[in-house]
């Protein structure tokens, strides 16, 4: 049996990088100054380049919205800046053995619309992620979970349907943030009656119980209803409660003044909408904007010439990559996806179009996590090899749609330089700019021939990092945009994420990653750094490596 109590594990490493959160959670113990501030702490003026495509954890599984709902909502456990496990709404938890862990939960926390947390209330989220009527595009991250059973109103214990050695980083993710019950129950009797349901909320709870035909049934036609009242009135734990929203304008949060741990500083935060990379810095500039996100590696002398702007750079843990569909012809056939890799020059765009910001990638997983070698070569930069392949292939002719999101100037850039680069082998490429939200639904949807986008890997694990891409279970708006079938791949990470031993899942990692250099579904570009900047009177702003920020500290002066 192991235990793991969190003063043994102040002192411990784990296993990887961390999550989705950060050390926004760690309770300390508030000054009567810090209280004083709290009341005078102003709002900050946050702009942002993307809005919240949810504002429910369960809706979807994005930076742009977790950077807002991280601030609402808590999960069990988080990790701090050391990239340790540290308890928020549990306070400790044990593994029980292979399949089995148990949480005891943190007492005395109550939600923002003044319910209790209690094992009640994490048995409900748990049930409703993996619940087939959210259809949550996060349920791959507790999808191993086959049983969440409360022992008494503070104690809950998990069940795994196997062994899974990246539970506890998972449950650090978004997927694992908590939302009141009441709300979930609310929202759920909702669904029912919008649907027209004949069911009461505790009948249809006790067929997802039983599971089995007449819950599918049910979970359909309730499914395009579920999650409607969590999107608007959000209600979690956090150090903010949610204030009002505009959608694709911005959205307010302010102090939870009843928070169980420190009070913010800060009056609260407003996140505003600013596509134009040049206009969030002239936000920050006129002072319109207290802060910025996103700002690009094209802009970092700008900022840094200005005295009275700080830039603020960490590296991250993501990967920025290209996406082919490989259900679409001629992208079926790793020839074709080859040629076009070898026709991709990543040191040329890390450097003219990144000015060098980030480092370059062989494959999904960043240095620093399991499962990393340096060892591993991708496809080197060779046009005539990639002439080669397609002729082998018997491809000519060739147009692709290659799409993007339109808030994003980098990617277009890498776009704009692939089609000058596939020009020279006479194949056309339409770059097609899509809203955020948008993009997103295309490319879940399989409406593309190649995409670009990013993936934070915010649990730190290196199974998050290749499976949501790769696997095929994951096809989809889960995150294999790439609709890649390889049931050698899938094998290999199944095994992987089952197994307890270290050393046997890094090289089982290893071998993941070289399939997919070898068969190519996708073109893996940077793994990035996070470049954001802030004025000089706002004080203890910053974010983690997956660029979640913490405002508890923060204050303006």
């Amino acid at each position: 049996m192991k235990k793991f109590s969190f003063m043994a594990l102040l002192g411990v490493l784990i296993l990887i990088l961390a999550a989705c959160t950060d050390d926004s959670n760690v309770e300390e113990e508030a000054t009567e100054g810090e209280e004083t501030a709290a009341a005078e702490g102003g709002t900050l003026t946050l702009a942002i380049p993307s809005d919240a495509v949810s504002m429910d954890p369960h809706g979807s599984n994005d930076v742009p919205s977790e950077q807002i709902r991280d601030t609402i909502y808590e999960p069990l456990l988080t990790q701090d800046e050391n990239f340790e496990i540290v308890p928020v709404l549990a306070e400790e938890y044990e593994q029980v053995d292979d399949t089995t862990w148990q949480f005891k939960l943190r007492e005395g926390v109550t939600f923002h619309d003044g319910s209790e947390f209690n094992a009640d209330v994490v048995k409900a989220n748990i049930e409703r992620v993996k619940d087939p009527a959210k259809a949550s595009p996060r349920s791959f991250l507790l999808e191993m979970v086959s049983e969440v059973n409360v022992i008494d109103d503070y104690t809950v214990e998990l069940v795994t349907e196997y062994p899974f050695a990246p539970l506890a980083n998972n449950l650090t993710h978004g997927a694992g943030k908590m939302i009141s019950k009441d709300l979930i129950d609310a929202d759920y009797q909702q669904a029912l009656d919008e649907a027209g349901s004949d069911l009461s909320l505790e009948e249809y709870y006790d067929l997802r119980a039983e599971g089995g035909e007449e819950h599918e049934a049910a979970a359909n036609e309730i499914s395009s209803f579920v999650g409607q009242l969590v999107e608007s009135e959000p209600v979690g734990t956090n150090y903010f409660k949610f204030d009002s929203r505009s959608p694709g304008e911005q959205t307010a949060v302010v102090r939870n003044d009843d928070y169980w741990g420190d009070t913010a500083l800060l009056d609260g935060v407003t996140f505003k909408v600013v596509s134009e990379p040049g206009s969030r810095i002239a936000e920050l500039e006129s002072g319109s904007s207290d802060a910025i996100l996103a700002t690009l590696s094209s802009n970092i002398d700008r900022v840094e010439n200005n005295e009275d702007v700080t830039l603020l750079r960490n590296d991250s843990v993501s990967i920025d990559y290209i996406g082919f569909n490989t259900e679409k012809e001629p992208f079926d056939d790793p020839r074709v996806r080859q040629a076009i890799t070898h026709a991709f020059d990543s040191q040329a765009v890390l450097d003219g179009v990144y000015n060098g910001s980030g480092t370059p990638a062989e494959a999904p997983l960043a240095p620093g996590v399991l499962g990393y070698s340096e060892d591993l070569e991708g496809l080197e930069y060779d046009m005539d090899r990639a002439e080669e392949l397609l002729d082998e292939a018997g491809v000519e002719d060739l147009t692709i749609n290659l799409m993007v999101n339109d808030d994003n100037p980098e990617r277009v850039d890498v776009a704009l330089w692939l089609q000058e680069s596939l020009s020279n082998l006479g194949i056309t490429v339409n770059v097609e700019q899509v809203e955020w939200g948008a993009y997103l639904a295309a490319t879940g949807a399989g409406e593309h021939d190649m995409f670009i986008l990013g993936w934070s890997n915010s649990t730190g694990d290196p199974d998050n990092g290749i499976t949501p891409l790769f696997h095929s279970d994951n096809i989809g708006d889960t995150g294999n945009r790439s609709f890649y079938n390889n049931p050698e791949l899938d094998s290999i990470l199944d095994e992987a994420r089952q197994s307890t031993e270290e050393s046997e899942r890094e090289e089982l990692y290893m071998e993941a990653q070289q399939i997919l250099v070898d068969e190519a579904p996708a073109i893996f570009i940077r793994h990035g750094e996070n470049l954001n900047a802030y004025g000089n009177h706002v004080e203890g702003f910053g974010g983690d490596a997956y660029n979640i920020f913490d405002f508890r500290g923060t204050s303006i002066q």
